[in-house]
């Protein structure tokens, strides 16, 4: 396959094609910002006349927060429900059309986390996005199987546990005269540790391709996730109070 790396970071994006080339690969690097819906239609766009049809559409771009939703900065709080929600209905809306225009096989993955089944203190923001996105993607698959293209659109929500990336050092924090400044980056220090002991990034990606060829929605990294998502339907079931 051909990659298409669409990013904010054009040093990030630059380097990975390069890497990616390197290693006998195809690939073409395009900045652009998922907050742009301008953006993603012009991506889309390019890609179609330059590259050809998208077989697989992968909606990844994502940030974190820390800290208390009462000390959260607004401009916090818009960056991510902006990237990490409605990047996703962009990349859908500028790509599905064109994908549904044909009879070709497609797939569509779309990144939420095990965040999407779970509740935790010091990071709501992050959170109730990718139950946002993971309710998306259920109405998406909905959606493509009303529409009457689920012989062709595989639409598949992608979960993840703890994999290595840079979300946490990258991630929001509050303004230094917040409440509780120092809860914060007591929170981004405990995920760094987690972060010591995730999973690979290419070990994850291997996973989520083969439970994608098995046809699978939920594409999980680790069993741990299955564990959360059960431990969410007994929470959900039993009506006891978020822990």
């Amino acid at each position: 396959m051909t990659v298409v790396l669409a990013d904010v970071d054009v040093d990030a994006v630059a380097a990975l094609r390069d890497e990616l080339c390197a290693a006998g690969g195809s690939a073409v690097d395009v900045v652009c910002d998922v907050r742009d819906p301008d953006a993603l239609q012009e991506l889309a766009n390019r890609t179609y006349r330059d590259v050809g049809p998208v077989r697989l559409l992968v909606n990844n771009a994502g940030v974190e927060q820390f800290g208390y939703l009462w000390d959260t900065p607004v401009a916090n709080w818009r960056r991510v429900i902006d990237i990490n929600v409605s990047g996703v209905f962009h990349g859908v809306r500028a790509f599905l059309p064109k994908m549904m225009a044909t009879a070709e096989q497609a797939w569509v993955w779309n990144l939420s986390s095990v965040g999407a089944v779970l509740a935790a203190p010091l990071q709501g923001t992050y959170i109730l996005s990718k139950h946002a996105v993971l309710a998306l993607t259920e109405c998406l698959y909905l959606d493509v199987q009303s529409a009457g293209h689920d012989n062709h659109i595989h639409v598949q929500a992608v979960l993840p546990g703890a994999v290595v990336s840079n979300i946490f050092e990258s991630a929001g924090g509050v303004d230094s005269d917040a409440t509780d400044a120092a809860a914060a980056e007591k929170q981004r220090r405990a995920m760094l540790d987690v972060k010591a002991r995730a999973m690979e990034a290419l070990a994850a990606a291997a996973t989520i391709f083969d439970q994608a060829a098995e046809g699978r929605f939920y594409l999980l990294t680790q069993q741990s996730v299955a564990s959360a998502m059960a431990e969410r339907a007994n929470v959900l079931a039993s009506q006891r109070l978020p822990s």
